[in-house]
């Protein structure tokens, strides 16, 4: 039983490892990138329960045109979509379409702010409840009075115009926002109702998933309005043995170039440009400052060196990494939940379709018995699975719900 699939996404081509794509494109680390929101109403169609959290950006994308894809996937899934809001971290996305230089990292979330106000009208105030009257003896769609055009008119967006999709099960999607940042932690404790973050140290964990909590407060909702997940590898076996056995074998799959450059793009450093040996050391940058951080700032182990980062296995300052029999991996998960006060994981880093299916054949009926892990799906949107009850809906303490007509 897996809640949902979390699409990743980036706009530019990753050329921050020695100032060019080649590394990507030999080792096809995310490269080639298509879009994932033409995969989601299929996987839709073939599946009642299954979620699907898809990435849009929030620097680059035209607001207006993006809130109607959302509006037609949450037609199509029946109300199980999610949108995880970025605000990118790449220049060569701003090259790319055409602008002279990357915005710096708080100023983008100064437009991202602005951004959802935008959203938040067209999927909340464009149309009323009752607009879609569908009444055939009148042959009337939809009443005019109660569908309104939407003028924003703000520092970086403008819009007149006319929300194109009648409300979907949730109008506006469940919303992610990931970034840990201090920045990030306000934006997502304004918005977000689902977050996720990426650390292997459970103490870092902890003060991230506070400082959600405690942003959810300082915005005026319950702090536990946000949900948040820790990326983590599960490597699982019936014996560790063989899980060990299974790591070793999935680490010669790990291409060390490849890597480097996913970290060169996350951290905003050019990794060729340093020796193996050479520590990683905190930087300023555009980039996730909160990887950054915890590679550096909060890294209770030794200092990671570049060659770490090349390779598989636990590294400090990346995600939780479980490896060993059902009882070790489920004993462990349990106690990152209980210590952390974690709501779930994202599971990374798997070869499918062993990893995940190991996980759902030894992990799930472990944790079942245990009393950690639900028996079955929850009905009705992503909404209602992951909170319980309402109607789908924003809540009424969530900014967006304010701008209901």
């Amino acid at each position: 039983m897996i809640d949902a699939v979390f699409l990743a996404d980036i706009l530019g081509a990753n050329d921050v490892y020695g100032g060019t794509a080649a590394a990507v494109l030999k080792s096809a680390a995310m490269m080639p990138n298509n879009d994932p929101m033409m995969l989601i109403s299929a996987m839709a169609v073939v599946s009642r329960d299954l979620c699907f959290g898809i990435t849009g950006n929030t620097t680059y994308e035209q607001p207006y045109l993006l809130a109607r894809r959302f509006s037609t996937l949450d037609h199509l899934t029946k109300g199980r979509v999610a949108w995880n809001v970025v605000t990118g971290i790449l220049a060569s996305t701003a090259r790319a379409v055409g602008a002279q230089n990357q915005v710096a990292h708080d100023a983008r979330y100064d437009m991202a702010d602005e951004y959802m106000e935008l959203m938040y009208k067209l999927w909340e105030g464009s149309w009323e409840d009752n607009a879609a009257v569908r009444d055939r003896g009148s042959r009337i769609f939809a009443d005019p009075s109660a569908v309104h055009s939407i003028h924003h008119h703000g520092e970086n967006y403008h819009c007149d115009g006319i929300h194109l999709s009648e409300p979907s099960p949730q109008r506006t999607p469940l919303i992610y926002a990931a970034g840990a940042s201090s920045r990030g932690r306000a934006f997502a404790g304004r918005h977000a109702e689902a977050t996720f973050m990426s650390t292997s140290d459970m103490g870092f964990a902890k003060k991230t998933v506070k400082g959600y909590r405690d942003e959810a407060v300082r915005a005026g909702r319950r702090p536990d309005s946000v949900k948040v997940f820790n990326a983590a590898t599960v490597i699982v076996a019936p014996t560790t043995k063989q899980a060990r056995e299974i790591e070793q074998e999935m680490a010669a799959y790990s291409d060390e170039t490849g890597n480097l450059a996913m970290f060169s793009q996350w951290l905003g450093i050019d990794l060729a440009k340093y020796a193996p040996d050479d520590p990683i050391t905190y930087v300023e940058s555009n980039a996730i400052q909160s990887i950054m951080e915890a590679m550096t700032k909060y890294n209770p182990g030794r200092p990671l060196k570049v060659r770490d980062l090349g390779g598989f296995g636990k590294i400090g300052g990346r995600e939780a990494y479980f490896v060993g029999s059902v009882d070790e991996v489920c004993t462990e998960m349990m106690h990152w939940v209980d210590e952390a006060d974690l709501d779930g994981f994202n599971l990374v880093r798997t070869v499918e379709p062993g990893g995940m299916t190991a996980f759902i054949d030894l992990v799930v009926p472990e944790l079942q018995n245990r009393g950690a892990y639900k028996t079955h799906y929850a009905a009705g949107t992503m909404r209602q699975k992951f909170f319980g009850g309402g109607d789908g809906r924003l809540p009424t303490d969530h900014i967006g719900a304010s701008f209901r007509y």
